[in-house]
């Protein structure tokens, strides 16, 4: 499936179906099969040139569990700042409701600085995904699977998603082994 969208597909380490099921238990919810299917299949590495997704890893700048933490503290941080005493701080989503960033559960980021995320509501075989702009307030519809999310923005539909201006990326996923992640010092102890 995933060579339909990336002509060109190195894959890096793959969790076992062992790891996505603990990372699922850690979260509380099931993971998407669109995600355990691009976890197997593609593994940790870059999509596009400009996307990176967490997979459960042992390597804690790939790893699902500790960057869907990491991210949600730091967005939370940066909106607490953006906020002042006269004007809270507002989410512009795109279907108008903002409830969605406050079930959202971060697996990705681009190059950029924009965030992706689950709305985490629903039965589980799959969740909407969105992405959360560099500016911390737009918040556009990314798509209903992963397998959605990346043939849009690999398509002339890009800027849909990833704002203005912003060209198809392409359609390659270099991945990254776990030997390199092990070197760059990365493993967990």
């Amino acid at each position: 499936m995933w060579e339909r969208v990336f002509t060109s597909l190195v894959p890096g380490f793959a969790p076992d179906a062992a790891a996505l099921d603990r990372a699922a238990a850690e979260l509380g919810f099931p993971l998407p099969d669109s995600y355990r299917d691009f976890c197997r299949t593609c593994g940790v590495g870059v999509a596009g040139g400009h996307i990176r997704i967490a997979v459960p890893a042992p390597f804690e700048a790939s790893d699902l569990i500790t960057q869907a933490g990491v991210i949600a503290h730091s967005v939370g941080a940066a909106v607490r700042l953006l906020e002042d005493a006269a004007e809270p701080h507002r989410f512009d989503v795109e279907d108008g409701d903002p409830g969605i960033v406050e079930r959202a559960c971060f697996f990705g980021h681009a190059e950029d600085g924009s965030f992706l995320f689950w709305d985490v509501s629903g039965s589980g075989a799959e969740y909407d995904i969105w992405l959360l702009a560099p500016d911390l307030e737009t918040v556009r519809f990314g798509g209903e699977t992963l397998f959605d999310f990346f043939s849009q923005v690999t398509g002339p539909t890009a800027a849909l998603i990833l704002g203005p201006g912003m060209e198809p990326l392409p359609a390659r996923f270099e991945g990254v082994s776990a030997a390199i992640l092990g070197r760059s010092g990365q493993a967990e102890s």
